[in-house]
């Protein structure tokens, strides 16, 4: 994968994520600042999305700790436990946050 590809990949799921939450109608805030995805919970915790371009990965970090994801065909991959993104970032908000919201980056 390019650097091109891994970008628009990344900056696609942040899209993807704003998106979700923005039809959700949890209460779920998000803000991006320099490619940085914040979504803050209703208790004022924060779950942080990031792009690490030197090792081509997303990282998530979260009160249970931080996950590094590799592109995968489809999703994002958990390089600890193959789990994706989209099924991580949803138990996260659930376990973090109280909040039921399912991503798809398929």
């Amino acid at each position: 994968m390019s650097d091109a590809d891994f970008s628009t990949r990344y900056e696609d799921t942040l899209v993807a994520i704003e998106d979700t939450v923005e039809d959700s109608g949890t209460d779920l805030d998000y803000e991006t600042v320099n490619d940085i995805l914040t979504l803050t919970c209703a208790n004022g915790s924060a779950i942080i999305i990031t792009r690490q371009s030197a090792t081509r990965q997303l990282w998530l970090a979260a009160k249970s700790g931080g996950f590094h994801f590799d592109m995968g065909d489809d999703d994002w991959i958990c390089d600890a436990d193959g789990e994706t993104l989209s099924a991580k970032l949803s138990a996260i908000c659930k376990s973090q946050g109280g909040v039921d919201i399912e991503f798809d980056f398929s």
